[in-house]
């Protein structure tokens, strides 16, 4: 599934980026790498995607979004992740 068709108000993770190397870049600078949980915010008519990755809203044009794959979020929220990460605790 791609970024762009998300639906508003879910969480997803990032699996994979497949732009151009110089999009690449700029959006891993940003935080958009594998493993990122991103939410969607709003969907603008002409296709851009409003966005939350850690913390910072980001707008992306239906090109981007349309290269970026990903999975839906399970239901475990990601401060329960990060906890996990740090204390090297799985459930």
């Amino acid at each position: 599934m791609t970024l762009y068709e998300a639906k508003k108000g879910e969480s997803y993770r990032i699996e994979g980026l497949f732009v151009e190397p110089g999009i690449t870049r700029r959006l891993q600078a940003l935080g958009l790498n594998d493993g990122t949980v991103v939410n969607i915010i709003n969907r603008k008519k002409r296709g851009a995607l409003i966005i939350r990755v850690r913390g910072t809203r980001l707008a992306l044009g239906k090109h981007i979004s349309s290269n970026i794959e990903i999975t839906e979020q399970d239901s475990r929220s990601a401060t329960e992740e990060k906890h996990e990460e740090r204390n090297g605790d799985k459930k």
